[in-house]
């Protein structure tokens, strides 16, 4: 072998152990930062300033969501009911959240009404002795944002969605089993049928207030919670209220049929007070 080759050789083989030692410390310095980025304890600095405003907005929007769900804690689906097609959603809103629409709704509540089927206004009636109130839709980021999540859970359009409505319950008060659908074409005009319906617990209720489908197609004493509900809970498939979780129910069948299987009402407040949040669904956009 030629001397210069040797020579070359003996240089490439001074030359890797000083790139394994390179390459090595860069592997640590990597996995360092990594573990100090994911333990929180280091944060690369963004430059912001070149940013535009859409962008600072998707950034912005992006860590608050990262924010709701770290409070809003684990969430998963619950199918309690194919006859209504009931689900519910634990843990749908954070604690903030819930606390948030309850003190826009506060000074404005009223007792509560239905909706006559022949005139289609709002008349007092003995079948629902809550107060409540209607949020404006959109009102602001945080309704907004509940809105939307609601349509994806819903996969139904968010301008196919009434004004959330913000319901109290005292010690006694109820909602007589009744459907969400419509039976007369006056109330029906501004977005077609009501398909779907969800209602959002904002607290919990220590006795009553129970959620109840007295016609659903299911064995009621099935449930874990049934040892916990009350009298009127035990008259149909029941649902305790939970502070954050949403039940979603169908008032149609999978053809836009109307949906018998859908009656439900309120349980009496036994202890404790009950406050929630509906928003209607309809086929069509709702223009009102």
């Amino acid at each position: 072998m030629a001397p210069k080759v040797r020579n070359s050789i003996r240089l490439q083989a001074k030359k890797w152990p000083k790139l394994t030692i390179l390459w090595t410390m860069l592997l640590i310095l990597t996995t360092g930062l990594f573990l100090l980025l994911g333990l929180k304890i280091f944060s690369i600095p963004i430059n912001t300033e070149g940013d535009s405003p859409i962008e600072l907005s998707r950034r912005k929007t992006s860590e608050s969501f990262i924010d709701v769900l770290e409070m809003r804690g684990k969430q998963w689906a619950e199918i309690i009911s194919w006859e209504p097609r009931a689900i519910v959603y634990h843990n749908f809103l954070s604690k903030e959240e819930c606390d948030h629409l309850i003190s826009l709704a506060k000074p404005h509540m009223k007792k509560s009404t239905v909706i006559d089927s022949k005139t289609g206004k709002s008349v007092d009636s003995r079948v629902r002795t809550s107060s409540g109130m209607f949020l404006s839709r959109g009102q602001d980021q945080i309704v907004q944002a509940i809105e939307k999540r609601i349509a994806d859970f819903t996969f139904i359009p968010v301008e196919n969605g009434e004004s959330l409505q913000i319901l109290h319950y005292e010690i006694g008060q109820k909602y007589e089993p009744h459907y969400d659908f419509f039976l007369d074409d006056f109330n029906t005009r501004h977005g077609g049928q009501r398909t779907a319906t969800v209602l959002m617990y904002l607290s919990d209720v220590e006795e009553g207030g129970e959620t109840v489908f007295p016609s659903a197609k299911a064995n009621f004493s099935s449930v874990p919670w049934w040892n916990d509900l009350s009298k009127c809970g035990k008259q149909g498939l029941s649902l305790k209220p939970k502070m954050g979780d949403a039940l979603l129910f169908w008032s149609t069948t999978p053809d836009a049929s109307l949906d018998p299987s859908s009656l439900h009402g309120s349980c009496p407040v036994i202890k404790g007070n009950k406050w929630s949040a509906t928003k209607w669904m309809h086929l069509l956009e709702y223009k009102l």
